[in-house]
């Protein structure tokens, strides 16, 4: 399975990620909120784009390794990584001008993605960005990568494309662009 072969040689990763920043590309000064953050700040360009860095993510260990060594590369971009899920986010209404979860719906029921919707837009400001991305089922690569991860113990949730454009717009909101790559689709979307 050549999937398996890629992510054992550790190149599947940069293969599928979703590169965010070239359908919107953060602005100085702006606030971003970053879902699923992982260790976002570490390795994207934030510094660069001069904007305002706030995660919410669920794992402790990223949590603690990202408020540890964030503050050291640029303490007045980083602003803190929160511990937490994604359908309750820690933060006020109208907070942000941008948030962006990338590599993660697939991990989670669509029903809990309706409730993650709502708090997004919640803490959007008006004309907020939301840049999200999702697993194109009909991509050549993705039952293949959904075993992969069932493998590593992961549960996959492979839904057509068209209904996470259903799911916006049930929200309120419309997908403005779409940047498409070999395993995700990346929407850009304003409520």
């Amino acid at each position: 399975m050549p999937v398996f072969q890629e992510w054992n040689a550790g190149r599947l990763q940069a293969r599928i990620a979703s590169e965010f920043w070239q359908l919107y590309q953060p602005q100085k000064n702006q606030h971003w909120l970053d879902i699923g953050c992982g260790l976002s700040f570490l390795v994207y360009p934030w510094h660069d784009w001069g904007a305002y860095f706030y995660g919410q993510d669920l794992s402790a260990v990223a949590q603690e390794a990202v408020n540890s060594r964030g503050p050291q590369l640029n303490s007045k971009l980083f602003r803190g990584v929160e511990r937490g899920s994604a359908n309750q986010l820690k933060y006020e209404a109208s907070q942000f001008d941008g948030v962006v979860a990338t590599g993660i719906s697939c991990y989670f029921p669509q029903e809990y993605w309706q409730a993650v919707l709502l708090e997004v837009k919640r803490v959007l400001k008006p004309e907020g960005i939301f840049l999200f991305d999702v697993i194109d089922p009909d991509s050549e690569m993705a039952d293949n990568w959904a075993i992969l991860e069932t493998y590593l113990g992961a549960e996959v949730f492979l839904n057509p494309v068209d209904t996470w454009k259903s799911m916006i717009q049930d929200a309120g909101g419309k997908v403005m662009k779409v940047k498409t790559g070999e395993l995700f689709q990346l929407f850009k979307v304003k409520f």
